[in-house]
C-alpha cells in the first residue's frame, strides 16, 4: 500500500505544479500583441486591471507584457508610444512630434473652446475645486456659459457644495480632461501656453 500512496502523491504533485502553466499558456511575444491590439482599439485608457481580467492573466504579467511594449516602440524610435493616462493605458504620438502633428490637424476643421472657456478651464485646472464667484474674481468677467460648455463637453464636473455662505457650488477637471491634454494625473499638467492651442 506504501508504495501506491507514494505514486499517487507524486502524480498529485506534478498536476499541482503543472496547472499554473496550463492557467497562462500565452508566451510573451503573444501576450504583448494582445496587450497592444486591446489598447489600440480601446475608446479611452484601458486599465491594466481590465487587461488582466479580460485576458484572464495574473496583472504582473500584463505589466511586464506593457513594459515590453513600451521597450519595443522605445527600441525602434516609433512615432507613437504606450503612454499612462488617467489611470490606464494609451498609445498615442510621441511627444517630440507634437508640432508636426498639430500642423497637420490644424488643417482638419475641429471642435476648439473659445476663450472664454478656455481661461475658464485653466482657472478650474489649477484652483480645483473652484466655485462660480472664484473664477469670476480671478478672471474678472462672468462664466456661466462658459462652464455650462465645459461641463457639455465633460472637461469638468460639479465637485459638491462649499461649506460657506449660500453653498456654491464646486468645479473641477474630469477623466475626460486628462484624457484629452494626455496627462497621467493632476501633477502632469500643462503650462498655460498648452492651453492656448486649444483657442479658435
Amino acid at each position: 500500500m506504501e508504495p501506491e500512496t507514494e505514486i499517487e502523491t507524486e502524480v498529485e504533485t506534478e498536476i499541482e505544479e503543472a496547472a499554473p502553466v496550463r492557467e497562462s499558456a500565452r508566451g510573451m511575444a503573444e501576450l504583448v500583441a494582445i496587450v497592444e491590439a486591446l489598447i489600440f482599439v480601446a475608446d479611452e485608457p484601458i486599465t491594466t486591471k481590465l487587461l488582466a481580467e479580460v485576458l484572464n492573466e495574473d496583472r504582473d504579467a500584463v505589466d511586464a507584457a506593457v513594459t515590453e511594449l513600451q521597450k519595443e516602440y522605445e527600441g525602434r524610435e516609433s512615432g507613437l508610444q504606450i503612454r499612462e493616462i488617467a489611470g490606464g493605458w494609451q498609445l498615442a504620438t510621441r511627444t517630440e512630434l507634437h508640432e508636426d502633428v498639430r500642423k497637420f490637424l490644424k488643417t482638419r476643421p475641429s471642435a476648439k473652446l473659445s476663450l472664454a472657456s478656455l481661461e475658464t478651464l485653466a482657472v478650474i485646472a489649477y484652483k480645483q475645486p473652484v466655485t462660480v464667484p472664484e473664477i469670476l474674481e480671478i478672471r474678472g468677467v462672468q462664466s456661466a456659459s462658459a462652464i455650462k460648455t465645459l461641463l457639455e463637453k465633460r472637461l469638468i464636473v460639479t465637485k459638491g457644495h462649499k461649506e460657506t455662505v449660500g453653498r456654491p457650488m464646486q468645479y473641477g477637471t474630469s477623466k475626460e480632461f486628462l484624457i484629452q491634454f494626455g496627462l497621467k494625473d493632476l501633477t502632469e499638467l500643462p503650462s498655460i501656453e498648452d492651453f492656448e492651442d486649444l483657442a479658435g
